[in-house]
């Protein structure tokens, strides 16, 4: 047997995303570590960017639904910060930055328009797929920078999922889709399986993913100062920044397919692949 056919082989599975074109996009103010309002940002390029990544997920058989971008909200375009989907169930956002707080209205309308009649919007600060990530049977939960620590039980009694818990240290990893995401959901004969940076989280923190995932992929710190930990994963095709290369080369190793985009102009405001998609679950 050879080396590529002893690799698990990946099936991905239909996956559908929720986002909102940067046609306002623009680095009007600094609340995180990446954003520098004096650094020019060239629009077009983030919506042929953006476009680019919209069309890889249709590529792949995805589903693909846009809301409409609003001017003055030029963070619209990290659809993933704007709610939380289980099982149909919407849990909404409540920024943190006042800048953004505008934002959560949209996202809930659209919801309701789209005929989601479970919708609930938090009392707590909650920055959503941003900081909550869905591993199939657990909803890991972000907090230290952005999401309250509150929010986290919250969800849990909105969303009806267990909820754990996790610290985050290091500002430049405001979210914990910045620092860990989810290559493959749970099922009957499999448990999830995750990549993250463990300096991101506080040692409490690191020694529960160690326990929950035993075989999650460890990034490195040049993984993760590129974004390579903000990516989207079908099961199968993992899409991640044109500079993670190290990364992917460690996916391909255990049979996922990494594809590569550019989102170097996204990530001026602190956003890559997955800030910009927020996933239906229904």
């Amino acid at each position: 047997m050879t080396e590529a056919s002893a690799l698990p082989v990946r099936v991905p599975t239909p996956r559908h995303y929720l986002m909102c074109p940067p046609r306002h996009f623009a680095v009007e103010y600094a609340i995180n570590p990446w954003m520098d309002p004096d650094q020019p940002v060239d629009v077009q390029r983030a919506l042929e960017q953006w476009t680019g990544l919209r069309d890889l997920y249709r590529k792949f058989g995805h589903t693909v639904d846009e809301v409409s971008p609003v001017p003055g909200l030029p963070d619209m375009v990290f659809a993933a910060n704007s709610g939380t989907v289980i099982d149909g169930r919407v849990l909404g956002a409540r920024f943190r930055a006042p800048q953004r707080c505008a934002e959560a209205e949209h996202f809930r309308r659209w919801f309701v328009e789209h005929g989601y009649r479970d919708v609930t919007m938090p009392r707590q600060i909650n920055e959503a797929e941003g900081d909550f990530a869905w591993t199939g049977r657990l909803l890991l939960a972000g907090t230290g920078f952005r999401t309250d620590p509150a929010a986290h039980g919250e969800a849990q009694e909105s969303l009806g999922v267990p909820v754990v818990s996790l610290r985050l240290t290091d500002p430049r990893y405001y979210h914990l889709d910045t620092a860990l995401f989810v290559l493959s959901e749970a099922t009957e004969a499999a448990p999830a399986r995750i990549a993250y940076y463990p300096e991101a989280f506080s040692r409490g923190s690191r020694r529960v993913l160690e326990r929950l995932f035993p075989d999650a992929v460890l990034a490195t710190a040049q993984d993760a100062e590129c974004f390579g930990l903000n990516a989207v994963s079908d099961g199968r095709n993992v899409v991640l920044p044109v500079e993670a290369t190290a990364l992917g080369e460690r996916l391909a190793a255990l049979g996922y397919e990494p594809v590569f985009t550019d989102i170097s102009e996204l990530r001026k405001a602190g956003g890559g692949p997955k800030c910009c998609t927020l996933e239906i679950r229904k």
